[in-house]
């Protein structure tokens, strides 16, 4: 098993890195560097056509690419603790966080990043206009998980899950790109530090 990575602050590939951390899991792992366009080397996009990392690969050559497929997969074959919940409502909970994070918070940050962002300013077809009307996008997102965290530790359910993996390495991703939290989120503010914490957010 070998599992492509990519550093910060490269979102995707740090929620499999924390998420084996909290599982215990070693990795096997071999970078790939994004600033050098490793990922869109004829060898890498043979293995993942989309050219993005992470990708995990299995001793049969079989590769799972998207991070939470992988997550899903790590879940399977190591389900202590687990973090995509044990019982029906744990696990459609769990999932139903996970989706409003990827739906609600990261396209708006994706969209900064990808047209107004100084390190994407090679990349084909920039709307900057685009990019700048997303910014108040991203702060009503985090506004509407601020008020989602009220009351509660975690995300989904009464423990940490993979719902917290996903909203903490986007919301990191987002004050990389220079999306800082609206003053009023408070309570965004406290979670993200509680789970800032643990041992696995420095994966």
């Amino acid at each position: 098993m070998l599992f492509y990575d990519s550093p910060n602050p490269a979102p995707n590939p740090r929620r499999v890195r924390i998420f084996a951390a909290e599982k215990g899991i070693e990795l096997p792992s071999k970078e790939v560097s994004i600033p050098k366009r490793e990922q869109k080397a004829e060898d890498f996009v043979a293995k993942n056509p989309r050219g993005q990392t992470p990708i995990l690969e299995l001793e049969d050559g079989t590769v799972i690419a998207e991070s939470v497929a992988i997550m899903r997969y790590l879940e399977a074959e190591h389900p202590e603790p687990p973090l995509f919940g044990t019982t029906s409502r744990e696990i459609a909970e769990i999932e139903m966080w996970c989706r409003r994070v990827e739906m609600i918070l990261m396209p708006p940050v994706g969209a900064v990043w990808g047209h107004t962002h100084p390190f994407t300013a090679a990349l084909p077809g920039r709307n900057t206009e685009w990019g700048e009307a997303n910014r108040p996008r991203v702060a009503e997102a985090m506004r509407f998980f601020d008020e989602s965290l009220e009351g509660r530790d975690h995300l989904a359910g009464e423990a940490f899950s993979a719902a917290d993996i996903l909203l903490l390495t986007t919301l990191d991703f987002a004050k990389f790109v220079g999306l800082d939290m609206p003053d009023e989120c408070a309570t965004l503010a406290a979670w993200h530090e509680r789970v800032s914490a643990r041992p696995s957010a420095s994966a």
